[in-house]
């Protein structure tokens, strides 16, 4: 009797784990079954759209249908379901377009999954064709609400024309990986500077310029003026993007070195090799920023802290920056791209929530900073006329100074306006296309 009983619970065991395997099992199926739909050889995916409905994505698109030319500006950044592309948004988040339902039986052209971004097609397409025929990219973002509104990279790439003789970097997006700086850095720099100094220390500053420092590493820092500015002030400083005065004030009594690196790594630099600041936009991973000091004294270190040396920083991180300034908290919005999704049956989902960084600096440092940034944005009302803009310009002197990449970064203060920015031309030559001309019609196509 006792070997019935035991075989009975043994019995009723084995059910119990079989039933519980079955349901996990289903779960999963239940679960997974979209992944691997998406990842087979005959999904079928929905599209994607812009802010305003237009389509940025669509796995039957013809030229035909759509124009030869109307996805060039958007196909390295949206991407498409050739996979010949990585960190696209429709590469990260392919799952979101599957017109398959485990539970609804809901596949193919019935299915009505869909991804609706941020992006204004319209203006990124105007922006896109201002760069004529320089490569380079731009972005711009609302920074109050974190929303990507343009993000330009050249080359393009037009889907239709195929993936074979393609120049190199189409098939990128170079928003999110890291250049050299330039003079855009001494945003950073004068950040750093304010956050340890303060604001009455730093600006009884006064350097002098004569075009060229013989710093005391016994090596000389160039000014781009080569008859030098003067004894200068910080606004003279930074509307001048002199040289010689930030190698002086790097080298100065009151300049804390361990310090500044501590605050450089708070805004989120990895500072020789330290862990680099994450940010993803909707799984895509963006590089940030980076840079590698020795001692204040040093050609390479100053150098760093001007934009020059081994500094590296994404047009996504320096637009980001813009917003901590603009808004005055130190605290930047988190960029992001999907508005919101519909599920296969129709349905909104993933409705997007605007969230901030940490502290990238303080609060009176982001108002000192944005003052300056206004007072030298004043210098471009006939170059950008109509708009109150907080700007810094640089140029980044490239392989090994054969070649230089012109930017420009800022903010509109119009509250009604709020959009931050960066430009970047590669290799611009005097004579050619600006960021000045890039930056007018950005904003005039986002008003």
């Amino acid at each position: 009797m006792r070997s019935i009983r035991r075989n009975m619970r043994l019995i009723t065991l084995m059910l119990l784990v079989f039933c519980i395997g079955m349901i996990i099992l289903v779960f999963k199926v239940y679960k997974e079954s979209s992944f691997y739909i998406v990842n087979s050889s005959n999904a079928v995916l929905g599209k994607v759209y812009d802010r305003n409905g237009d389509v940025l994505f669509d796995q039957k698109a013809t030229p035909e249908t759509y124009g030869y030319d109307h996805f060039t500006d958007v196909a390295n950044f949206i991407g498409n379901d050739s996979r010949q592309m990585t960190n696209t948004l429709v590469s990260e988040n392919m799952e979101l377009l599957s017109n398959y339902s485990f539970s609804l039986g809901v596949k193919g052209s019935d299915g009505q999954s869909s991804i609706h971004t941020t992006l204004n097609h319209a203006a990124n397409q105007a922006v896109y064709n201002s760069f004529g025929n320089k490569n380079g990219a731009a972005i711009a973002y609302n920074y109050i609400t974190g929303e990507i509104l343009i993000c330009v990279s050249k080359p393009g790439l037009n889907p239709f024309g195929g993936y074979v003789g393609l120049e190199e970097g189409s098939l990128l997006c170079k928003a999110f990986y890291k250049f050299t700086p330039g003079s855009t850095q001494k945003v950073s720099t004068l950040a750093v500077a304010h956050e340890m100094l303060g604001a009455e220390l730093l600006s009884s500053k006064t350097f002098n310029c004569s075009g060229t420092y013989f710093n005391t590493g016994g090596q000389n820092i160039y000014c781009h003026y080569g008859y030098g500015h003067g004894a200068q002030e910080i606004n003279a400083a930074f509307a001048n993007s002199c040289n010689p005065f930030f190698a002086q004030l790097v080298e100065d009594v009151d300049f804390n070195f361990e310090k500044a690196s501590e605050l450089l790594k708070k805004m989120g630099y990895s500072v020789n090799g330290s862990v680099p600041y994450k940010l993803e936009i909707n799984n895509m991973s963006v590089q940030t920023a980076s840079t590698n000091l020795i001692d204040k004294s040093n050609f390479s270190t100053q150098w760093g802290f001007i934009g020059q040396g081994e500094t590296m920083v994404s047009p996504c991180m320096l637009m980001m920056w813009q917003s901590a300034i603009a808004t005055q908290t130190g605290k930047a919005a988190v960029p992001y791209l999907i508005q919101y999704t519909t599920k296969v049956d129709g349905t909104p989902d993933n409705h997007a929530v605007t969230s901030v960084t940490e502290e990238f600096f303080t609060a009176q440092t982001a108002a000192y900073v944005r003052q300056i940034m206004l007072n030298n944005g004043q210098r471009y009302t006939s170059s950008i006329p109509g708009y109150t803009l907080g700007l810094k310009s640089g140029t980044a002197q490239v392989k090994d100074g054969a070649e230089e990449n012109s930017l420009l970064v800022g903010f509109d203060s119009n509250p009604e306006h709020p959009i931050a920015f960066c430009v970047l031309i590669e290799d611009r030559k005097s004579g050619e296309i600006t960021t000045d001309s890039i930056v007018y019609t950005l904003l005039n196509n986002l008003n």
